[in-house]
């Protein structure tokens, strides 16, 4: 069981790394909306629970993250 957990620990902490190394070259306003999606769903999630709620929170978290960092 400990070599399952010590696995499961590297392979979520090397999927964190690609995932922000991905995000280097993005606006802010691209950050903002891909940090916006992910709030939106994890809220979605919890709030409505399920695949339908997690894609509606992330959608509207999406929309909202992407006009708060619009450019004035």
């Amino acid at each position: 069981m400990k070599t399952i957990r010590k696995y499961s620990v590297s392979a979520v902490a090397a999927a964190v790394l690609i995932g922000l190394g991905g995000c280097a070259g993005m606006s802010t306003q691209d950050r903002g909306t891909a940090t916006g999606a992910v709030i939106g769903g994890v809220a979605g999630n919890v709030m409505g629970g399920g695949l339908l709620g997690t894609a509606a929170g992330a959608a509207f978290g999406g929309v909202i993250g992407h006009e708060v960092t619009r450019p004035k």
